[in-house]
């Protein structure tokens, strides 16, 4: 199996471990195979489309999420490093409106698998961070949502001591009790 994988609190959040093959020349490692992730993950899906953000210390992009075409996400960073916060948003879960982060980075190469269902976002902790998103559906503008970063309902500990660069979307974004949700 290319990579092991590691349940996290939310327990249809997964963080993904690949073998990494190292030597003095450098690292070679699979990041994805669709069989090997159906078999390890327990999903068949398509991945429709891949994005590519970088990012400057201290940017957080999210919590973003489409509450219809929604998409499950598998994420992971080439360069840098950034928390990684994906947050149930399903009203039927028992884990509605908490939330799991983990650390993500060039050099850890791990992945974490959002599903369909919840929020995701993360604040990038190095000088800079390039960030990769497989998707499950394309995007759709008039179908995005945000939760705000901060909601205190949430309470989400990111680890940052200012306050974030955001994007007006994710400062407008829309506290639990007021979002459109998941059933």
């Amino acid at each position: 199996m290319p990579y092991s994988v590691t349940r996290t609190a939310l327990p249809e959040v997964l963080l993904l471990h690949p073998k990494v093959f190292g030597d003095d020349r450098g690292f070679f490692f699979e990041s994805f195979n669709a069989k090997d992730f159906m078999t390890v993950v327990g999903v068949d899906r398509p991945f429709v489309q891949d994005n590519h953000s970088r990012s400057a210390r201290g940017v957080l992009r999210g919590l973003h999420y489409q509450i219809e075409h929604p998409q499950g996400k598998l994420v992971r960073v080439t360069s840098g490093e950034v928390f990684d916060v994906a947050v149930d948003l399903r009203q039927s879960s028992p884990n509605f409106g908490k939330w799991v982060g983990v650390h993500l980075s060039g050099e850890n190469k791990a992945q974490l698998w959002v599903p369909e269902g919840f929020a995701h976002g993360f604040v990038v902790l190095s000088e800079t961070a390039e960030f990769l998103y497989k998707v499950t559906d394309y995007w759709y503008p008039e179908h995005e949502r945000s939760l705000l970063w901060s909601d205190s309902t949430v309470g989400i500990e990111w680890p940052i001591s200012a306050s974030p660069l955001l994007a007006a979307k994710d400062r407008e974004g829309k506290m639990l009790a007021e979002a459109s949700v998941f059933t």
